[in-house]
């Protein structure tokens, strides 16, 4: 069934939907143990901060789409494969569980989170208990049939009014509610299990999950991390509240504003397939700017950071598009997942300019396959600014994260080399991993996904929280870099070479995820500090090393153009560097570390800007070269030869942002 036609169904049915879910029924209580000492100063901790690398984006079982591709990873599983190298078992075929491969992770984790669906967590746990009373209903027959893509699921979360069933979740929905808190508990049982509460600070967990709502078959996803052990008493779903501002309210309410104990924030991701509606500026049911400020002030108070790349994409940025201006970012080709999944769900193969007229918030744009500014991050930070000059508050002031997005259970699981898929049966072989065509769940255009990076004093559920909320944070596609960013009016030009170069750039400046404070009658411009160090690799598959450094700054004009400039500030494009294609083997001389102290040329004291660091790695084999070489010339699938599929890719890191305000 095409998904233009759910969406027909979905509008057809919108009569049907309940009432948004009171926030007294997400009251909260604490689940950390009484035996549980109090958190100790880590053995590693460090003033000038330490960077942790972790996933706050891994699926299990208890979630639908997970089990349906025959995922069968506990939480505690996936903790486990994470932080101790035990393996899981994947699935090969469809309904097979006995022919199954293993996985382990090349390197352990920091911190992890698990965020599984919070959409039919119930309905999941009543359909396979057959002591629940309701296992034969019709409805069950979604989770039973074990399709990756269930239709009758897909119309739920695609309506812009959804419901719950009302024969398996009773008319009020709370037999599915109550039953939703039994996997829950399996969650946080997981995550307290597995968190370090010691000096040793080995690693550290979330609780965690995820909002899941496709309105109008726009991704507007987000996962949710809380601080600690005091959380709802079930995860906040797209069928309690239809809106996102509708969670943020919820948080807001149940934690934030409350004296509970409890603190969350929450993480967008896959923009790139969100028809330019995860960063819309539309503010439904807000109309004056008071209320739109509020809106705006809330959405920050709980979404700090967003995810820029997945398993589904890169949603940094992309080519072509409509009201962006400046240089041509040829870095912006990476990892376009969306070219085939707009293909593969719409009625017309080229996507177009997304619908922006009257009642956009009730129209699908275009299928789904639109292209719009409006879905990618780079554009959303540009936008923020726009946004602050018209109301007094940024709604997009993001730091940068990025995580696996894995339903396989396997957090971290990000190596090219022997990348082992995320979707369970959909990927299971190398055959299916290097298709690209729609009708494979887990195709060619998926990749292994990213990492979040954390600056922190110390690993530390609360310390890594902390960095999260300030966004002292970046993301890979990967490989664990180290970049580090930071802004002032003063650094001298020779600070990378001084042997106190992080003291004097915290002491001096800003770092990723701040504000440049006002500038000193005697400075005009600002300068950047911008650094990275390559990762290092295993001793089975040493890492690669950076090619370059460079600053991305976006600004507007008055006309809502959006304009970007790419600077090259360390290292060198066009060291020549390559790939031998017959064997993956790295070609060229890269660096281990760069750093170079920078200020923009183009400076304008008046106009708004947003800066942000990307490192970039020498080119390297994408994980779908590397699985076509091991195929047999005869048995070579033909879209090893494809020119959509990239035969090599440039690894990279984000750090978040710095904003300069006039």
């Amino acid at each position: 069934m095409r998904i233009t036609s759910l969406l027909l169904v979905s509008l057809l049915q919108a009569s049907c939907g309940d009432p948004e879910v009171p926030a007294e029924q997400f009251t909260v209580s604490s689940h950390a143990p009484a035996t549980q000492s109090s958190r100790v100063p880590c053995a590693d901790y460090n003033p000038l901060k330490n960077a942790y690398f972790g996933d706050l984006h891994v699926h299990t079982s208890l979630s639908n789409d997970a089990n349906s591709f025959g995922s069968r990873a506990t939480p505690d599983d996936a903790y486990r494969f994470a932080f101790a190298g035990g393996s899981i078992a994947l699935p090969v075929n469809k309904g097979d569980q006995t022919l199954a491969r293993r996985v382990t992770i090349d390197r352990p984790l920091d911190f992890m989170a698990v965020t599984d669906h919070a959409e039919f967590l119930g309905e999941q746990t009543l359909c396979f208990d057959d002591d629940s009373g309701v296992a034969g209903a019709e409805f069950c027959n979604a989770f039973k049939e074990g399709q990756g893509r269930n239709p009758s699921l897909l119309a739920k979360i695609f309506s812009p009014f959804p419901s719950r069933d009302a024969d398996l979740c009773s008319n009020d929905g709370e037999r599915c509610a109550q039953a939703a808190e039994i996997p829950w508990q399996q969650a946080i049982d997981a995550a307290e299990k597995w968190n370090d509460n010691s000096m040793e600070c080995q690693r550290s967990t979330f609780i965690a999950f995820e909002y899941s709502s496709v309105r109008l078959g726009s991704n507007l996803h987000r996962n949710v991390i809380f601080r600690n052990a005091v959380v709802p008493k079930r995860p906040i779903s797209y069928l309690d509240a239809p809106r996102e501002w509708r969670l943020w309210e919820i948080l807001d309410q149940q934690c934030l504003s409350s004296d509970s104990g409890c603190d969350a924030l929450a993480i967008p991701h896959n923009s790139n397939i969100s028809n330019g509606r995860m960063f819309a500026v539309d503010y439904w049911g807000a109309n004056s700017d008071s209320a739109q400020t509020a809106r705006a002030r809330l959405r920050m108070k709980i979404e700090p950071v967003v995810e820029i790349m997945q398993h589904k994409g890169d949603s940094e940025c992309r080519t072509g598009l409509s009201g962006v201006l400046g240089d041509e970012d040829e870095l912006c080709t990476f990892e376009k997942f969306e070219n085939l999944a707009f293909q593969s769900v719409a009625d017309t193969p080229a996507p177009g300019d997304c619908y922006d007229g009257p009642f956009a918030d009730f129209v699908p744009h275009k299928g789904p396959n639109c292209l719009s500014r409006n879905s990618y991050v780079r554009n959303a930070l540009i936008e923020g600014l726009r946004e602050e000059e018209r109301i007094g508050v940024n709604p997009f002031k993001f730091g940068l994260s990025a995580s696996t997005d894995t339903h396989n259970g396997t957090g971290g699981a990000v190596a090219e080399r022997n990348f082992a898929g995320h979707l369970g049966w959909g990927d299971g072989t190398a055959e299916r991993r290097v298709s690209y065509t729609s009708a494979v769940p887990g195709n060619a255009s998926n990749n292994p996904g990213g990492l979040t990076g954390v600056w922190a004093e110390q690993n530390s559920r609360s310390t890594l929280f902390d960095s999260l909320r300030r966004k002292e944070v970046f993301g890979t596609s990967g490989p664990r870099i180290k970049p580090r960013f930071f802004a002032a009016w003063r650094f001298a030009p020779e600070l990378c070479d001084a042997p106190d170069l992080l003291e004097q750039a915290y002491q001096q400046g800003v770092p990723m995820g701040g504000d440049l404070p006002t500038a000193p009658s005697n400075a005009s411009t600002p300068s950047f500090v911008a650094m990275a160090s390559s990762d290092p690799g295993t001793a089975a598959a040493p890492g690669t090393p950076l090619q370059r450094l460079q600053i991305v700054k976006g600004w507007y004009d008055s006309a809502g153009n959006h304009h970007q400039a790419i600077h090259d500030v360390a290292g060198n494009a066009n060291n020549g560097a390559h790939v031998d294609l017959r064997t993956c083997e790295r070609q060229g001389q890269g660096f281990q570390q760069l750093c170079a102290v920078w200020q923009d040329p183009d400076f304008d004291p008046e106009q708004r800007a947003v800066y942000y660091l990307r490192a970039v790695e020498n080119p390297s084999c994408r994980y779908s070269t590397w699985q076509c070489l091991e195929f047999p010339d005869s048995e070579k699938p033909a879209d090893c030869s494809n020119p959509k599929v990239p035969k090599t890719i440039q690894e990279r890191a984000w750090s978040s942002p710095i904003w300069y305000t006039p």
